[in-house]
């Protein structure tokens, strides 16, 4: 069984930063293909960013040059750091990892960013 949990979100003024953790539990996950995906009101979920095959990274394009994401192995934590936020950045956003065997990904309960005057 995978776990992820994820923290960090909260209300934060446009142009500001904010620091997203997931911590993984389990042992049939992909620690090095985790990522982030996001849901904005009325939207679908989109990728935000992702580890892919190699050690290279994924971001979709309204989010490179603000967006990071790195992995801390030893604590099985991946993090999304967020700059310059936007008002459009607005979503629950969700902490993914695939099933070392299937590919399926696994989903967090997501969490909820606000970026607002």
């Amino acid at each position: 069984q995978v776990q992820l949990v994820e923290s960090g979100g909260g209300l934060v003024q446009p142009g500001g930063s904010l620091r997203l953790s997931c911590v993984a539990s389990g042992s049939i996950f992909r620690l090095d293909a985790m990522g982030w995906y996001r849901q904005a009101p009325g939207k679908g979920r989109e990728l935000v960013a992702a580890f892919t095959t190699g050690g290279s990274t994924n971001y979709a394009d309204s989010v490179k040059g603000r967006f990071t994401i790195s992995r801390d192995n030893a604590e099985n934590t991946v993090h999304l750091q967020m700059n310059s936020l936007k008002p459009e950045d607005t979503a629950v956003y969700y902490c993914t990892a695939p099933n070392k065997y299937t590919g399926i990904l696994y989903w967090g309960k997501g969490t909820l960013v606000t970026v607002s005057s």
